[in-house]
């Protein structure tokens, strides 16, 4: 081995061991792997930052905020609302969530087709008295699987499309990917229907039988009474509203900051701060109705937004929150009192202590209040996986048509060869801006840019691997071990390998670390490396095993009270499935 190959080897190691080990998020480790590799002389100075021009780079971004577009016009949620009525049998309740889920990951970003039916999910689960746990991993499965099957589903697909672009001249098209992913996914799709998801711990998300604890009806929330309320003086027991299933009473606050058990024969008076259970969609008929008013954890200095801009967004604390272990104190100083906590459900416990006096922890599901234009990027600075919006005056007016037209007319121009597939994403996004489905400032939040730091820092690494003869070096170790085996069973442990590291380590990342390793391995046997490239695409995208292995399988994680290790249980005969299945696939598709 010459230092070169020696430097960049061992840099990739650690980055991988950084990687897997999770301490730091993924865009440190890739920038500190960039410079590592600059610092050594293995990528030149000149072209350290070349990878944030990459078509890919651009490609994942345009498509992350094309996502957002189509979530604004309405597209999914007009979609999913006609799912309630097929949601009586628990195999056409999965089916037909993972089928719009799926269809939904191949246009768009799997991670936010999935957070655009979480909230769809969880309802229905909990309207027929089913766990949420039996649904959600199937949710996130099916949202991984869409992403295979076309160019813009994942970024692992549009990462191989531009490396053949590199080294053939000779890209990738839209649906090039759907021979073999199409199949794959409608094969997954019908595995997770009838029999993946009875793999599922029964336990998760429950509390014996079918009553699920998570119910995302059921967040504390806190409300006044005003002076002109027809509760005044009315029994707490007499109550129709607050006797239903929908609202329930749980306590009151005193004076102390604490609460306390309502009597059933409390009656109610003016000025009254009474803690609820309520489904936040049924808060603003009952505010009107029984004349109260709803609080939050804002201070005195809360910045009140503009009454048309007034909106409440649910979301859940993920894993790695700031706000995990913090007081409400801790949210007004990091949100710059522009965001107010207005209601809080927490899986398997039942919370009656008053909103400021809460501490947040990883799986929470959160109902909070603030500015339409400020709540997303609060969001994503907090950590906040974000779930349904739920506007209190504010009603985007959707364009769910126009829409799609623009989006069928970008991918159109793509395929027919007019413009390039990031240019005709590009004039989407400007027709979208004209049309007011989407802000200026909406396009720079969307776009999910630790995946683009990644992705910009680790493309000239890849670049590395190849300039120094590493990917060549490991190919035929590769082969010296496994020298006698056929092509075929080297298409499919290339699968298999890449699958491990995707499970471990973020898709985008093992997709340029395999690619060149899979055409080295073409080129020592003499074979078309389109089988390798397209097993590389497969592989990267199938993270079934772990919570960490793809975002979808992290945000299903507290809302459906998994474990770490549920996740196998459905996720490794979906593997094993998929690696029987994808291999024939890809020799007969690709043939070598």
């Amino acid at each position: 081995m010459t230092s070169a190959q020696i430097s960049i080897s061992i840099i990739l190691l650690i980055t991988l061991f950084m990687f897997a080990w999770g301490r730091w998020r993924h865009d440190i480790v890739a920038i500190s792997c960039l410079v590592m590799a600059v610092v050594a002389g293995v990528v030149p100075s000149d072209d350290a930052f070349s990878g944030f021009g990459h078509a890919a780079v651009v490609t994942v971004a345009a498509v992350l905020i094309i996502s957002h577009a189509l979530k604004n016009a309405g597209v999914v949620s007009v979609i999913a609302s006609y799912l309630t009525p097929y949601t009586g049998n628990i195999y056409i309740h999965i089916a037909a969530l993972t089928l719009v889920v799926t269809v939904a990951s191949a246009f768009m970003n799997n991670v936010g087709a999935l957070a655009l039916m979480l909230p769809v999910a969880i309802a229905t689960a909990v309207e027929s008295n089913r766990s949420p746990a039996l649904v959600l991993m199937p949710l996130a499965f099916g949202s991984i699987l869409g992403g295979m099957t076309t160019l813009i589903g994942t970024p692992p697909n549009i990462i191989i499309a531009s490396y053949r672009a590199e080294i053939t001249g000779e890209s990738f098209s839209m649906f090039d990917f759907s021979a073999v992913g199409f199949v794959v996914a409608v094969v997954g799709l019908l595995f997770i229907t009838f029999i993946g998801w009875r793999l599922i711990p029964t336990g998760r998300g429950s509390q014996g039988g079918n009553k699920p604890s998570f119910e995302i009806s059921h967040y504390l929330t806190e409300v006044q009474v005003k002076e002109d309320s027809p509760l005044i003086d009315t029994l707490l027991i007499s109550n129709e509203a607050f006797n239903s299933d929908n609202i329930d009473v749980v306590g009151f606050a005193q004076k102390n900051g604490f609460a306390r058990t309502l009597p059933r024969q409390y009656r109610f008076t003016e000025g009254d701060v009474l803690l609820i259970q309520a489904d936040p969609g049924n808060l603003q008929s009952m505010l009107e109705e029984q004349g109260l008013e709803l609080l939050t954890s804002a201070s005195g200095s809360f910045v009140q937004p503009q009454s048309e801009n007034e909106v409440m967004l649910e979301g859940v604390v993920s894993q790695h929150s700031d706000l995990v272990d913090r007081s409400v104190e801790f949210l007004r100083h990091r949100s710059q009192r522009t965001l107010a906590l207005v209601g809080i459900a927490r899986n398997g416990e039942a919370i009656k202590t008053r909103l400021k006096r809460q501490r947040f922890k990883a799986g929470d599901v959160v109902l909070m209040f603030g500015d339409a234009e400020e709540i997303d990027r609060q969001f994503k600075g907090l950590g906040l996986w974000p779930l349904e919006r739920r506007p209190l005056d504010l009603n985007r007016r959707r364009q769910v048509l126009p829409a799609l037209l623009v989006f069928a007319s970008a991918i159109a121009m793509g395929v027919a060869g007019l413009v390039t597939l990031p240019i005709a994403f590009l004039i989407a996004i400007m027709v979208f801006l004209l049309m007011k489905v989407i802000s200026v400032r909406e396009i720079y939040d969307e776009i999910d840019w630790p995946v683009i730091v990644l992705l910009g820092a680790m493309i000239p690494v890849g670049r590395a691997l190849e300039s120094t003869g590493t990917t060549t070096l490991l190919a035929n170790a590769i082969m010296d071990w496994a020298g006698g085996f056929p092509p075929a069973l080297l298409v499919a442990m290339i699968l298999v390998i890449t699958m491990f590291l995707s499970d471990i380590i973020n898709n985008a990342a093992t997709a340029l670390v395999m690619a060149p390793i899979g055409v080295a391995i073409a080129n020592t046997l003499g074979v078309n490396a389109d089988a390798f490239l397209m097993a590389v695409a497969v592989g990267a995208s199938c993270a079934f095993l772990t919570p960490i292995g793809h975002q979808s399988n992290t945000l299903v994680m507290g809302p459906g009270g998994y474990q770490f290790g549920d996740y196998w249980r459905m996720g490794l005969p979906l593997e094993i499935l998929i690696v029987a299945l994808a291999v024939p696939l890809l020799l007969v598709v690709w043939p070598l």
